[in-house]
């Protein structure tokens, strides 16, 4: 047996509390490094201000009286309270063995936070016999009046533990999304997660707010019946390949000149520019896998640096369009096959790998991902993925690959 554990040792968990300052958990350590101690477990929090700083460290049981005494006398010094709890080996064993145990992370993300959103997601988690390690908000500090700030929210929770039933767990987390507007992330903590390096984004109705087969609809005046059949195949109610040929059929004779100022005005989604501009900062390999059109994602891509654009070639001649396409459609089984093949030629596990869309046709690419985002999807669309964002911009993705506003503003200084 480990010499901590022989009768001349104690196990004593020390907790102090109080006042956040400087120089607190320094001045306790060196307490405990005049004498033989050795520190089996260490664990710092701050909320609003208020220090929460445990350790748990063996010593000879002989020892024990002055070093309880000569924390006390730091404490009381310090103006932080201190208790003292022992620990037993067979507890301590305990402890030791449960840290083999599976671990996820719940990323919350609301405009705000109610204490019932926090209850139903941590009473779901409890009744499924996991244990919660550690909170920690991901977003600044909110102000209790809301100027030019948009308002948003995350909180990101440890736990320990396997689900009894992952599914009936996906399934209550989602009612309480719906119930209390806020978007919830649920994800194995493992090595891949933080290890995210390649990104493939729809491209209508995710980097963009518009669907340009739409917006090329409107210029040739066939606005209504290209709708109607674009929404009928993003609820996944016809084939898209079919209705792909349908709506481009109906674009015929429209003067190419019309694309370019339609890339020119794109209405960029709300956070596209900052989560671009991070992803590159840190890393990503970011690809655009669309069932749009590739003059528009060759435009983002210029803008943007994207380092892969495949969608769908629209035949020109003459300078107009034919109403016909050119080589294989980019539907749903396309994007996940692409991003198969990228993840291969960046030499990227099929874990490391993000997939964000709104559509059905996003489904097959969601679903191999490591991690599969349903963005201000459709109904049918987040029933099926794992993961959603419904509550705020695309930076959103951010808060789900698990940065904090401290580190994204460091981020995006180093940028300037």
């Amino acid at each position: 047996m480990n010499s901590m554990f022989n009768k001349d040792n104690e196990l004593i968990l020390a907790i102090f509390s109080g006042q956040d300052r400087p120089g607190i958990s320094a001045a306790i350590t060196e307490t405990l490094a005049k004498h033989k101690v050795t520190i089996l477990d260490i664990g710092q929090s701050d909320t609003h201000n208020n220090l929460t700083l445990g350790i748990l460290f063996s010593a000879l049981s002989s020892e024990n009286g002055n070093i309880l005494k000569e924390l006390l006398f730091k404490a009381n010094e310090l103006n932080v309270h201190v208790s003292f709890q022992p620990i037993t080996p067979e507890e301590y064993t305990q402890w030791v063995q449960a840290q083999g145990k599976n671990k996820y992370i719940v990323t919350l993300l609301a405009k705000q936070f109610t204490a019932k959103m926090v209850s139903a997601i941590t009473r779901e988690v409890a009744l499924q016999g996991m244990n919660i390690d550690a909170l920690d908000r991901l977003t600044g500090r909110i102000p209790l009046i809301e100027t030019e700030r948009v308002p948003k929210a995350s909180i990101e929770i440890s736990l320990r533990g396997t689900p009894r039933d992952r599914e009936e767990l996906q399934r209550k987390f989602m009612e309480v999304a719906n119930k209390y507007q806020v978007d919830i992330s649920f994800q194995q903590d493992s090595m891949f997660r933080r290890m995210r390096r390649l990104i493939c984004f729809d491209m209508d109705s995710t980097l963009i707010k518009t669907e340009v087969i739409d917006e090329l609809a409107k210029r040739a005046g066939v606005y209504d019946e290209v709708a109607h059949i674009t929404e009928r195949s993003m609820r996944g109610e016809i084939d898209f390949n079919e209705s792909f040929v349908e709506r481009v059929a109906l674009l015929k004779g429209l003067d190419v000149s019309v694309m370019r100022d339609i890339a020119e005005n794109l209405p960029l989604m709300e956070g596209m520019e900052r989560t671009m501009k991070i992803l590159k900062r840190v890393g990503f390999k970011i690809a655009i896998l669309s069932g749009g059109f590739t003059y528009f994602g060759k435009y983002l891509q210029s803008k943007f640096g994207i380092d892969y654009v495949y969608a769908n070639e629209l035949e020109v001649v003459d300078g107009k369009l034919t109403g016909r396409h050119l080589g294989d459609i980019i539907d749903g089984k396309r994007k996940a096959e692409l991003l198969k093949l990228i993840a291969q030629v960046e030499k990227v596990d099929i874990r490391q790998t993000v997939a964000v869309g709104d559509g059905a046709n996003d489904l097959p690419m969601i679903s191999i991902a490591g991690l599969g985002i349903a963005f201000h999807a459709k109904p049918k669309v987040k029933e099926s993925a794992q993961q959603s964002i419904t509550t705020m911009g695309l930076d959103g993705i951010l808060y789900f690959l698990g940065y904090k506003d401290s580190h994204l503003d460091e981020i995006e200084f180093s940028m300037y």
